[in-house]
C-alpha cells in the first residue's frame, strides 16, 4: 500500500538531541480500513480502495458499500492503483506502517482565500509610489497588454482571481515521531491545508 489517509491535528515544535528547534506538523494517521478490492476481470482495473473517518448520517448505499468489508461508512476514501502486495477486505491499516527517520509525501487542499488582486495572489508591488498622482493604484496590476498589436491579452495573464483551495503534495517530509497508541505522526516542516482537514501520506 503506497500510504493511508488522515487529517491535520495542528503544528508543534520540538528539539532534537542537540538542542535544535524544528517546526513539525501533527498528522492523526487512520486507522484506515480496506474497503474495496477492484480487480481487472471485475471492474477493468486492479485497485485497492481505503476508507477513514466515521460519518454520522450515512445513506443506505455508503452503509451496504462499507457492510461487504464488516465496517462503518467513512468519509473520504483513496484508491490506490497497481499495488503490489494483496490486500483483503477489512483489514484494517495503522500509523506503524510508516517508520521514524523515512521521508513521505503528503496530499492536502490548500486553505481557500477567495477571490483576491494581483499584489496577493501573484506578488506584484502595484503601480508607482504614492507620490506623482498616483491616486488609487498602489495595488491595481497596471497595463495587461499592447493596444494596436497584437489586440488582445494573451493566455495565462497574472491577474486576480480565486485563490487557493487547490490540490497541493508536498515531498520529501521525515518523520520525526511515531505515536502508534494515539495514532499520531509528526512530520517535519508544514502541510497544506486547514486544522482537521483531511490529508493523504504516501512513502
Amino acid at each position: 500500500m503506497p500510504g493511508l489517509i488522515g487529517k491535520k491535528i495542528g503544528m508543534t515544535s520540538i528539539f532534537d538531541a542537540d538542542g535544535k528547534n524544528y517546526p513539525c506538523t501533527v498528522l492523526e494517521i487512520g486507522p484506515c480500513v480496506v474497503t474495496q478490492v477492484k480487480t481487472e476481470g471485475v471492474d477493468g482495473y486492479n485497485a485497492v480502495q481505503i476508507g477513514f473517518g466515521e460519518v454520522k448520517h450515512p445513506s443506505k448505499p455508503a452503509s451496504g458499500h462499507a457492510a461487504k468489508a464488516n465496517t462503518t461508512p467513512k468519509k473520504k476514501y483513496v484508491e490506490y492503483r497497481d499495488f503490489k502486495e494483496e490486500q483483503t477486505v477489512g483489514t484494517t491499516l495503522t500509523v506503524d506502517f510508516f517508520t521514524e527517520g523515512e521521508y513521505v509525501s503528503v496530499v492536502g487542499t490548500s486553505k481557500g482565500k477567495g477571490f483576491q488582486g494581483v499584489v496577493k495572489r501573484h506578488g506584484f508591488s502595484g503601480v508607482g509610489e504614492s507620490t506623482h498622482g498616483q491616486h488609487n493604484r498602489l495595488r491595481a496590476p497596471g497595463s495587461i497588454g499592447a493596444g494596436s498589436d497584437p489586440s488582445r491579452v494573451f493566455k495565462g495573464m497574472r491577474m486576480g482571481g480565486r485563490m487557493g483551495g487547490d490540490r497541493i503534495k508536498i515531498q520529501n517530509l521525515q518523520i520525526l515521531k511515531v505515536d502508534v497508541e494515539k495514532n499520531l505522526l509528526i512530520v517535519k516542516g508544514s502541510v497544506p491545508g486547514a486544522k482537521q482537514s483531511h490529508v493523504i501520506v504516501e512513502k
